[in-house]
Formats: C-alpha cells, sequence, structure tokens
C-alpha cells in the first residue's frame, strides 16, 4: 500500500477531470498524496537540499548532541523511568523559518535559497486550495480567505517552515524521530528526503510508509481542512520513526490560519447533509488547546472550542 503520486502537470491537459478526482481521493480517502511535476524547479530542490544538509553540519550538528534526547539516551539505566521520558521526546532537530524570525547564517547562501524556496511553495498551496474549494463544491477563494480571517483578507496566514533532521538514532526502538500526531492547521507542504525514509501515515488501522520520492512534495490535510470541508476531508495521523542509519531531511512547509481567523464549516457543505460536524472558533483558541494535546486524539480538541 502506498499513497496517491499524482502529476501535478496534467491539470493543464485533457486528464484534467481525473487528476482533481485523484486529488479529491487523496483528500478524502488518504489525508496525504505526493505531487510531482509541480513546477517548483529541480534546479531549486537540489540548491535546498544541499544548503540544509550544510547548514545542519554548520549550525545544528554539534548542538544536537547535547540534546535532552541524546542525553538521557546515552545515560540510559533501562529504567520504566527513563523509557517513558524517551518515548515523551523526539529524535529530531528542528528549526523554523519565518518572514520576521532569525535565520541561520551558514552557509552564505541558506537565506536566500529558502527565501525562494517558501516563494514557491506559497505559490503552490494556493493552488492546492483553489483545486480543494473546486472539489468540494466551494467558490474560488474560499478556504483562503477563510485562512486569512474573511473576505477583506485583514490577517495574514501564517506560512512557516519547518527544517528538520533526524540523525542516526542507536535505539530508535526506545525514542521516536516525530511522536504520531495530527497537523493542526491548514495545508501542509513537505519536501523529505529522497533517500532515508521514516515518515509514517496511519490508513485503516495500519502504519504504512510515505514512500520516498525524488523531487516529490508531499500534501497533508491539515485539522483546520478538516473543519472547513465539515469533515470531507480528513487530518490523519503521522509519525517518524528513529533509525540507526542515515540523517534524515525533512522540510515541511504550513499554510495555516491566522491566529485572529474564525474557522468553521464552509455553509454550503452544512446545507448538503443538515449537519455542521465541527464548532466554529477563533484559531488562536484552538492553537492553546493544540499545544497542550498535540499527540493526543483530536476529537477532545474541537469538543474543547465548542464549549468556549
Amino acid at each position: 500500500m502506498a499513497i496517491p503520486v499524482i502529476d501535478f502537470s496534467k491539470l493543464d491537459g485533457e486528464e484534467k477531470a481525473e487528476t482533481m478526482a485523484r486529488i479529491a481521493n487523496g483528500c478524502e480517502e488518504w489525508g496525504f498524496f505526493q505531487l510531482v511535476n509541480h513546477g517548483i524547479p529541480v534546479e531549486l530542490l537540489k540548491r535546498v537540499k544541499k544548503v540544509c544538509s550544510q547548514c545542519y553540519k554548520m549550525e545544528r550538528e554539534e548542538g544536537f548532541k547535547d540534546s535532552l534526547a541524546v542525553q538521557l539516551l546515552n545515560g540510559l539505566k533501562e529504567g520504566k523511568e527513563e523509557r517513558e521520558q524517551l518515548q515523551n521526546l523526539d529524535w529530531e532537530d528542528v528549526f523554523i523559518l519565518q518572514d520576521d524570525n532569525d535565520w541561520p547564517s551558514q552557509p552564505k547562501e541558506f537565506k536566500e535559497t529558502m527565501m525562494e524556496y517558501r516563494r514557491e511553495l506559497k505559490k503552490l498551496a494556493e493552488k492546492v486550495m483553489e483545486i480543494m474549494d473546486e472539489n468540494l463544491g466551494l467558490e474560488e477563494g474560499h478556504i483562503k480567505r477563510a485562512l486569512c480571517g474573511g473576505d477583506d483578507l485583514e490577517h495574514h496566514p501564517f506560512f512557516g517552515t519547518k527544517v528538520s533532521h533526524y540523525p542516526p538514532c542507536p535505539r530508535p526502538d526506545l525514542v521516536p524521530g516525530l511522536r504520531s500526531h495530527t497537523d493542526a492547521g491548514g495545508v501542509i507542504l513537505l519536501f523529505q528526503d529522497d533517500k532515508v525514509k521514516g515518515l509514517q501515515i496511519l490508513k485503516d488501522g495500519e502504519w504504512i510508509d510515505v514512500q520516498p520520492l525524488a523531487n516529490a512534495i508531499v500534501i497533508n490535510v491539515g485539522d483546520q481542512i478538516e473543519v472547513i470541508s465539515n469533515g470531507k476531508y480528513r487530518s490523519v495521523w503521522h509519525r517518524v520513526l528513529a533509525s540507526q542509519t542515515g540523517n534524515r531531511r525533512s522540510i515541511a512547509s504550513f499554510y495555516n490560519p491566522s491566529l485572529k481567523a474564525t474557522i468553521a464549516p464552509a455553509p454550503q457543505l452544512i446545507d448538503q447533509t443538515d449537519d455542521q460536524a465541527y464548532p466554529k472558533f477563533v484559531f488562536g483558541d484552538y492553537m492553546a488547546v493544540y499545544a497542550k494535546q498535540k499527540f493526543q486524539p483530536k476529537g477532545p480538541r474541537f469538543q474543547a472550542m465548542g464549549s468556549l
């Protein structure tokens, strides 16, 4: 079993209807799919891989050796308490890129390359949302406006890029790479390692690999798209396994709502079923709950929003 791989370029040809249907299936049945021929230049993707790997070696690798996960594993006495601590940590080096925060300074090409990449990813995210609108029968731009907080586009959506590395782990049986969770926000675009696997999704009660595929962009549905679609699209549980070999690279970009955006099921989708399956809430309130419950079932998070 493998997650769908979709040729994005076929949206411009005779196979548009079939491609739209495959994207709908990816959102409805999987919550994840991979895009190839998505329009982001391969040359840019090669530069992104290079600068992120160099950045880890030059600025991050030594610091990871002092992380709590490494310290606990190095000092492990095989006791129950230590094992429980490790299960609640992630074997991950991570930093976030936003337009207004501090970025790594090395290598010198890092910032220019990643700014160009983020511009391309943001455009791709908005194309994907337009397709979601059309597949759901929503008016053009509905999802983007919802994430911005309204028709006047008063608030900007949050667009962040999480750069992660999962170094070789001597005891992958004891510590996860990244604990299982669903993503809180809107549309997530992942440029994952094309050689070292580790990402898995939960499908029909079974954990399956998100197969490494050169130059593909993995798309997954966040919790807020689930709400806007009134449950037609579903965010799904996913995790990263630690590995004894390889240093897995992962670059995930998140097109999320403004913290002030009010999120609710699209009225057209409520009319179709006469059932509003999710409450209306402010995304910032949801994030306050998510920060405490990220690795717990998502149902109670939505319930908490309904009680506000």
